[in-house]
């Protein structure tokens, strides 16, 4: 599926893509609305209606994925929640092979995460992965999530990569499409990215279950 001669650099999501989005979904879907139900008297379903309202508000721009954002607007510590269930944080299968391959390439390896850079520091005192990177980039530190094109010219800015020769992959179609739009000419995606979900059949980029399916050679000794 992928022709490793003609990558130079890999671009990898975070949540979904290297890291289960199970923990994910659960504590949006799940814990949150019971923590606010309980902070603000209500019932889960009221609590679960009014939160829908307010995600779908914010979705794919850069407070959907601010917790202190979400901590000021449901008056919830948001950090402090996620540590309650931080035992839940769990890296996808193959992951660290993957990364360990990468990591001993010639290629650079970077993290590119909408994720905030709280999360990204609770997730990592969980399953640090960081040192097989080259640079780990949060959209918050560029002003903008990878759905919009100011992302992909300021991460250019900042480590500067050929998008005909880079792979990126990532559990987000429009994520994927912001990337394409942008000229990245290798796209991946994952078609379980929350392990506990049914797999995906109807991506509009080529998907894969997991790492081992594209796995780099491995270098010489």
């Amino acid at each position: 599926m992928i022709d490793w001669q003609h990558i130079d650099t890999v671009l990898l999501d975070m949540d979904g893509t290297l890291l289960d989005l199970h923990f994910d979904n659960y504590f949006w879907m799940q814990y949150v609305p019971q923590a606010y139900a309980r902070e603000h008297q209500l019932s889960e379903a009221e609590s679960t209606e009014r939160l829908h309202s307010k995600f779908e508000q914010n979705q794919s721009s850069l407070n959907w994925y601010s917790v202190d954002y979400w901590s000021e607007q449901l008056q919830l510590d948001i950090p402090a929640l996620k540590r309650e269930v931080q035992h839940m944080v769990a890296m996808r299968p193959h992951v660290e092979e993957f990364l360990t391959r990468l990591h001993a390439s010639h290629r650079d390896v970077v993290m590119v995460t909408n994720a905030h850079r709280k999360t990204l520091d609770i997730k990592m005192d969980r399953v640090d992965i960081t040192g097989w990177f080259d640079r780990i980039v949060v959209s918050h530190d560029l002003d903008a999530p990878k759905e919009e094109q100011a992302f992909w010219h300021r991460l250019q800015a900042l480590h500067p990569f050929d998008p005909a020769r880079t792979l990126f992959i990532d559990d987000t179609e429009r994520v994927l499409e912001s990337a394409r739009d942008y000229g990245i000419a290798h796209l991946l995606t994952l078609l379980q990215p929350d392990s506990q979900r049914q797999k995906r059949i109807d991506t509009r980029f080529p998907g894969i279950h997991h790492f081992d399916e594209i796995m780099p050679d491995q270098p010489p000794p």
